[in-house]
């Protein structure tokens, strides 16, 4: 069978690559919140300045003093994140398109196109489903592979800091869950500094999500508020308690989900290049040093004409630029 219909324009690197860019991605819901800031790089690394800037207190002195107390300039480092590189390769070979198409037709292209961005589609969801499982790393500060073991970034050590916890004892029915969660806020404010924020939101593992509803104080708390309406609609996309919005996340890898039931992570929302994503260049002869772009795709001919074979790939990196801001919380009663 000819397949010569792929020499055309519309299968060329950049029709291909337009193509999966323009499918619509996988509904996900760091995606759907845009938390993440996307922009391309020309490199295959991201670099991140680390300022160090210590506020101190100016001593007191004596105005006929001739030695001012010092301010020292910032300790400034560079910290490097290698991006990921996450191809995928499928085959069309003669039979799947033997059937479709008649020769000599003009429909012909149009035929062969629809077939390649259903199959597009179905690798640019297997890619957004990595980017989101990536960026739920970068929220925990552990960016892991599709293994579920390998570690890709561990934010803390790279940048030389610790993680912030807190604990909200959610067995105990007479802890002041409220409280709880404002001091959590304490910490995640402290971090920040006196960086603005418009929100703060806690992604929940299946169990301490609820937990947390099914708590006395918290259950009462929206009864009063709401008049019953709390109680009787599902609120696991999300409710306002103590300032910052709960929902549960849902979504994993196999049985492994990407929150671990009885943890919760409560962050800041619309801070500025807080939460970021950078996508570096395919490793393409056309793509070298340019800017990146969040998807690509190209194709060639099998050996001795026997099918195409197609590659999709992307090249991110999402890291949290503030991790100590993004607090852990756990659900686990305090033993003395």
């Amino acid at each position: 069978m000819d397949l010569g219909i792929f020499d055309s324009d519309k299968f060329s690197l950049q029709e291909l690559t337009a193509a999966i860019n323009e499918a619509p991605p996988l509904p996900s819901r760091l995606a759907a919140l845009g938390l993440f800031q996307e922009d391309g790089i020309i490199s295959t690394s991201l670099a991140v300045e680390k300022d160090v800037d210590t506020l101190t207190l100016i001593p007191n002195q004596s105005r006929s003093s001739t030695t001012p107390h010092a301010t020292g300039g910032s300790t400034r480092s560079v910290v490097m994140f290698p991006t990921t590189h996450l191809p995928t390769q499928d085959t069309i070979s003669p039979d799947d398109v033997q059937n479709l198409r008649a020769f000599g037709t003009a429909s012909d292209v149009e035929t062969m196109v629809t077939f390649v961005q259903k199959r597009l589609a179905k690798m640019r969801r297997r890619l957004d489903a990595t980017i989101e499982y990536q960026r739920v790393g970068a929220i925990k500060g552990t960016i892991i592979d599709s293994d579920s073991t390998t570690v890709i970034s561990n934010l803390f050590t790279q940048f030389g800091l610790s993680q912030q916890t807190h604990n909200l004892d959610l067995l105990t029915s007479t802890t002041d869950v409220r409280a709880e969660v404002l001091a959590a806020k304490d910490k995640m404010e402290t971090a920040l500094a006196n960086e603005p924020y418009s929100g703060a939101r806690v992604l929940c593992g299946k169990t301490f999500f609820r937990a947390l509803i099914a708590h006395a104080n918290v259950a009462k708390a929206y009864e009063l508020y709401e008049s019953g309406v709390f109680l009787r609609n599902d609120p696991r996309f999300g409710f306002e308690f103590a300032g910052a919005t709960f929902e549960e996340w849902r979504g994993g890898i196999g049985g492994t989900p990407f929150i671990a039931d009885g943890e919760a992570y409560i962050f800041p929302e619309g801070v500025e290049e807080m939460f970021i994503t950078r996508f570096a260049p395919a490793n393409y002869n056309e793509t070298a040093n340019t800017i990146g772009l969040p998807n690509y795709a190209k194709q060639e001919p099998k050996p001795l004409g026997k099918g195409i074979l197609l590659e999709a790939q992307s090249n991110p990196i999402s890291i949290c630029t503030r991790p100590r801001a993004v607090i852990r919380l756990t659900m686990t009663k305090i033993t003395e």
